[in-house]
């Protein structure tokens, strides 16, 4: 049985003029990918057999108008990898809302300051803040001011609990954050394009990418992360952070000015800030991942062309549904993988020999 296509899918969905369609961008229902009808190139796929043999997303998978997402794949698909990139979030995005049936843990989340007052006293405003943030009721303007107060009272009570390095590494280890399936395989892939990668998050530069260090076991030189950028003394206290504040409700193109390279502790050089950062304001063609609403201005300061955005509702999915379909091109269901993604990009960008 030969593969079917994402386009294929998309283009037979909009013959049949369904207003949503809920369908497997990975593969079709009962079928299971091989190594040689996946591979991007005979000579290297980047894909194992293994890999490519993944659960049928169909049920999980929503697409309220099919035809414009079969428009816009089109026109990245011949404008070219080269005028294309991935703006990607990273709690409940790249990693799971849920680990071993309990809710997995975010960036922030994870950090234990090694000192149980200041751990307490960061959860206290968790407990005060975090409902305002989802409450429809609270102005936007006065929501912003309200994150912005809880996010600079979190990074002060950082500072002064005297957070170093070292717990930093050890709240990693310790954690149950983990990455959904096909991540990897998705960013393997975008590396092999050379297909630059932007990860933002309100959460800590420097613990995402400890996580990545421990969690993924590897460094990707296209990925940049776009965060609360710390500052440590020589005996790895943190002291400061860099630059402008970013949280939930103002991460954006526009933060990419301080968006810092891989290569602090990671071992990766990006090169200059300044040319990496035109470089990726020259693509003007995005997919967008995101889990919150507020993750598509995350897109907000590029002047992009084509835009393909993939939402992963990953809960209260009967009450956000309606909102999360009419806003998002794709939207994923229960804490779906990112096989989808991964199959989105490879349908865009095929090789002659695919």
């Amino acid at each position: 049985m030969p593969r079917a296509s994402l386009m294929g899918i998309i283009t037979g969905c909009t013959r049949l003029h369904a207003p949503t369609v809920r369908l497997s961008l990975f593969r079709h229902k009962h079928h299971k990918l091989t190594h040689s009808s996946c591979c991007f190139s005979h000579n290297n796929c980047s894909l194992s057999r293994h890999q490519m043999e993944q659960p049928d997303l169909s049920a999980n998978t929503v697409i309220d108008h099919p035809r414009a997402l079969t428009d816009k794949t089109t026109l990245i698909r011949d404008a070219g990898p080269s005028k294309f990139q991935v703006i990607a979030d990273f709690d409940g995005t790249l990693t799971r809302y849920r680990v071993n049936g309990l809710r997995g843990q975010s960036s922030h989340g994870i950090l234990q300051q090694g000192n149980a007052d200041y751990d307490a006293k960061r959860e206290a405003l968790y407990e005060h803040y975090h409902p305002l943030e989802f409450s429809p009721v609270i102005p936007l303007e006065e929501k912003t001011k309200l994150m912005e107060e809880w996010w600079s009272k979190t990074h002060h009570l950082l500072i002064e609990g005297g957070l170093t390095y070292d717990a930093i590494k050890e709240s990693v280890a310790d954690s149950s954050i983990a990455f959904r399936d096909g991540v990897v395989e998705l960013f393997e892939f975008l590396e092999e394009k050379e297909i630059p990668v932007l990860i933002f998050s309100a959460g800590l530069a420097d613990v995402i990418e400890e996580v990545l260090r421990q969690k993924l076991h590897r460094t990707f030189k296209n990925v940049k992360i776009v965060s609360n950028r710390m500052v440590f003394d020589n005996d790895g206290r943190l002291v400061s952070f860099k630059g402008k504040l970013i949280h939930v409700l103002n991460k954006n193109e526009h933060a990419l000015d301080m968006a810092a390279p891989l290569h602090d502790r990671l071992g990766v050089d990006n090169g200059e800030e300044d040319e990496g950062n035109a470089y990726v304001k020259q693509r003007t063609n995005v997919l967008l991942l995101g889990d919150h609403l507020g993750d598509l201005r995350m897109s907000d300061g590029l002047s992009y062309e084509t835009r393909i955005s993939i939402g992963f509702l990953n809960d209260n999915i009967e009450k956000s549904l309606e909102t999360y379909r009419k806003a998002f091109d794709v939207v994923y269901l229960n804490d779906a993988p990112m096989w989808g993604a991964l199959e989105l990009v490879s349908q865009l960008f095929l090789t002659e020999a695919s």
